[in-house]
């Protein structure tokens, strides 16, 4: 049985309304993230079809571990979500999990960045430009950060990976589908002297970030690779302890076959069907599922871009 969830929307000061072409009605104009797929506490998705109806995906993985594969985390392990980055973000790090399961008691929060779309010269923050610890902290502490943190041009279909302790920040007028891990801490280092709705500040966590930052990591970033299953583009990401990341183009007929128990799809474009064991769901840019260890024939159907996501 193939759950599909019902999007959470999360407002955000850098947010706007570029998720309405992914067929969403927004609670207000500032969206700045979709929780495609979360089974997280601070936005977890209510599950719209079949047995679990009407529960949250975080009940479901509590009750029904079978459905995963009888996953022995105590925690769904992974969140997706579009993120639209109408003003920049701030400049944050995440800690890893040693770090977090200490201080913060959930997982660490490696990710990765998908472009689905970016105004022309958009740019990220991607990793520093110091090799120790003094530099480091001189930088923070003077807030000389054209000197600290690495800018890098983006465009539509680029590909980054994030993991915990990179410098990074995405820049305004881009629209990001992100893979994480399932957690909520960030480590703001700078945040443009930018006010909340209330004219306070937004909290930062000089402190930790100073702790938490990777000095000498070279750039992280890796190299897709691309291939062809039954006449249809799949191109992989990344695949790692935290996660694999797949894009597929699918034009016609494709036989799915799960390389994992279960398996997060986002339609990040197009029209078409999904039928999973004799039941056939339409589906459309802007739907999210997962895949579950019952099910065993899906056949897509359609002109459709997916984002599959496993752990």
């Amino acid at each position: 049985m193939a759950l599909f969830l019902k999007p959470v929307f999360q407002e955000k000061i850098w947010g706007g309304t570029a998720l309405e072409s992914f067929n969403y009605h927004l609670p207000s104009n500032n969206v700045g993230e979709c929780w495609a797929i979360s089974a997280h506490p601070n936005g977890p998705n209510v599950i719209e079809n079949g047995h679990y109806k009407g529960k949250t995906l975080d009940e479901v993985w509590s009750i029904d571990r079978s459905l995963f594969g009888n996953d022995k985390r105590d925690k769904f392990p992974l969140l997706t979500k579009i993120l639209d980055a109408n003003d920049k973000l701030s400049v944050q790090v995440h800690p890893d999990d040693d770090y977090a399961q200490k201080y913060e008691g959930e997982y660490g929060k490696t990710e990765c960045w998908y472009i689905l779309d970016a105004k022309e010269d958009a740019e990220i923050i991607y990793g520093i430009n110091v090799d120790n610890k003094e530099d480091l902290v001189e930088c923070i502490n003077n807030r000389e950060f054209d000197r600290l943190f690495k800018k890098v041009k983006v465009k539509p279909g680029d590909f980054y990976y994030v993991p915990a302790g990179t410098v990074h920040a995405i820049g305004s007028g881009i629209l990001i589908l992100e893979t994480q891990q399932s957690s909520d801490t960030t480590y703001r280092i700078y945040d443009y002297d930018r006010k909340d709705k209330y004219g306070h500040l937004r909290d930062l966590h000089l402190e930790q970030s100073k702790t938490v930052i990777n000095i000498n990591q070279e750039n992280p970033n890796v190299v897709p690779q691309q291939s062809e299953v039954q006449g249809q583009t799949v191109t992989q990401f990344v695949s790692n302890e935290f996660f694999t990341v797949e894009k597929w183009g699918i034009n016609g007929k494709l036989n799915y076959k799960k390389p994992h128990a279960y398996c997060l799809v986002s339609v990040i474009d197009g029209t078409g069907s999904v039928i999973i064991d004799d039941e056939r769901y339409d589906i459309q840019k802007g739907r999210h599922f997962i895949i579950t260890n019952e099910d065993q024939n899906i056949l897509f159907d359609g002109k459709l871009e997916i984002i599959i996501s496993y752990s």
